[in-house]
């Protein structure tokens, strides 16, 4: 006879002490082997997937999606498999119904890919919103909880429950029906971040006619629904103005809780106001001729075979790390125990990107040492990471200087709060043509506004200035880069 073993959160390093149960990956009943994930959850750093040291079926969940579980704190547990390999508290229909739930997932093939998503900003790649899957990832598959009725929300996420056996086919994208016509299957969407808009606006997500691969629900198509709503409202009101009038529609305050990634961001942006002494400075810079070296070095091939485009963010990123190689200052942190500043000598270079689980750094390891194509390469996989939420930790931590291109946001200017216990944030405005003197003469010109936030502890508005002042003279004639490379 087997045991029910208790499987506890385990210790995910960097200092975290709690995580956030985004979604279970099993269901209560399901088997698990050994090492197979059966909880997302979201620490302070990263989303992570959990795996469970044991083989056999899941007897109970000790967290809801949604809630707070301590390190150490019980997790899940599993009736571990009886010595002749049978696992314990499992009907005998149910494996056979596992087999059948696995095999049309095998079928079925990947997840759907990400929805695409547009990046503005005079060709700056930095940011995207929605969250995507994980390359290669597909939506995990879990029987119906014993129950559930016709209507019910599924408890597990719509994007991986199966029906009840004999309930019909239930292919990814269709709601299964009963025989009187009811929908009693899950809802697929695309990620739980979908189920959870759609459930704070109030919407029905059983209304709505998904847009893709087979019928899956996706960000878009809630935010489309919400916008009919809204347009629908407002063509009422105006049907009855002068008539009866109608009651103004009740309005909810909203409560978002700063826990996980946003609630680490929200500490550190409180630290860096309450610690950092910080000034701010900013220039307009004429960034004509950066583009046009830009455009002159993808139209080049390299070595003879077509060349991926290097991104604006990553030249931008290259004269970062040589202006700093000049200001060293810039590139410290400072050492409120012992007062000194230490002044670093690699150059991590974090950049700011928004996500809907809100704002994070990635760092672009040792960035002193890359090419412009390499910078390229590594903030591309770091850019599609952070929208995936799969950056791990080290990805997420150990920035010595930020580079913030809030520009895609088509804003120019900005004074952003330094990435504590960082000493310089350099903020990239949007490239707009503007007129400009150039050898006494009105032209136009694309031009940027570049802004620089100082720990003014670590330095003077003399090197702050100097740097600055390097940077823009860098954008305005790239050549000047050629005296550090």
């Amino acid at each position: 006879m087997g045991e029910v073993r208790e499987f506890a959160l385990p210790d995910l390093g960097e200092g975290l002490t709690e995580a956030t149960v985004v979604r279970w990956l099993v269901a209560v009943g399901d088997t698990v082997r050994v090492d197979e994930p059966v909880v997302e959850v979201e620490t302070a750093k990263a989303l992570v997937e959990v795996p469970c040291p044991y083989a056999g079926v899941v007897t109970s969940h000790a967290a809801e999606e949604g809630a707070e579980v301590a390190v150490g704190a019980p997790l899940v547990t599993v009736a571990v498999s009886a010595a002749d390999g049978t696992p314990v508290g499992r009907d005998p229909d149910a494996a056979g119904r596992a087999t059948d739930a696995a095999g049309r997932a095998e079928r079925s093939g990947p997840g759907p890919a990400p929805e695409p998503e547009h990046v503005g900003g005079s060709g700056n790649v930095l940011v995207g919103y929605g969250t995507a899957q994980a390359p290669g990832r597909r939506p995990r598959v879990a029987p119906r909880p014993p129950g559930a009725g016709a209507g019910e929300e599924p408890r597990y996420g719509a994007d991986r429950g199966t029906p009840a056996p004999g309930a019909g086919r239930a292919a990814a994208g269709h709601t299964v029906r009963g025989a009187n016509g009811g929908a009693v299957g899950p809802v697929p969407v695309i990620s739980p971040l979908v189920r959870r808009l759609a459930r704070e606006h109030g919407l029905e997500l059983r209304g709505i006619a998904g847009s893709g691969p087979d019928g899956l629900i996706l960000r878009a198509d809630v935010e489309r629904a919400l916008q009919a709503a809204r347009e629908s409202t407002a063509a009422g009101t105006r049907e009855g103005a002068g008539t009866t009038q109608r009651p103004a529609a009740r309005r909810e305050e909203r409560r978002i809780p700063l826990r996980g990634m946003r609630g680490t961001a929200a500490e550190r942006l409180s630290r860096s106001r309450a610690e950092i002494p910080d000034a701010s400075c900013w220039v307009d810079a004429d960034a004509t001729e950066l583009l046009a070296a830009r455009r002159e070095m993808n139209a080049a091939p390299a070595h003879g075979r077509p060349a991926a485009p290097v991104s604006l963010l990553a030249l931008l990123g290259r004269v970062c790390t040589a202006a700093l190689a000049r200001f060293p200052e810039l590139n410290s942190t400072v050492d409120t125990g012992t007062r000194e500043i230490v002044v670093l000598p690699e150059v991590h270079l974090g950049f700011a990107a928004q996500t809907d689980r809100g704002l994070v750094v990635p760092v672009v390891r040792d960035a002193h040492t890359l090419s412009a194509e390499q910078l390229t390469t590594e903030l591309a996989r770091l850019t599609e990471a952070a929208r995936a939420g799969t950056l791990t930790p080290a990805e997420l931590t150990g920035g010595t200087f930020t580079l913030n291109n809030y520009g895609v946001f088509g804003v120019d200017g900005s004074t952003p709060i330094i990435n504590h216990p960082e000493a310089a944030m350099l903020g990239v405005g949007r490239i707009a043509r503007k007129p400009w003197v150039v050898d006494d003469e009105l032209a136009v010109r694309s031009v940027v506004q570049l802004s620089l936030t100082f720990d003014h502890r670590v330095c003077d508005g003399g090197v702050a200035g100097g740097f600055l002042r390097h940077v823009a003279d860098c954008v305005e004639h790239p050549a000047r880069l050629l005296r550090t490379l």
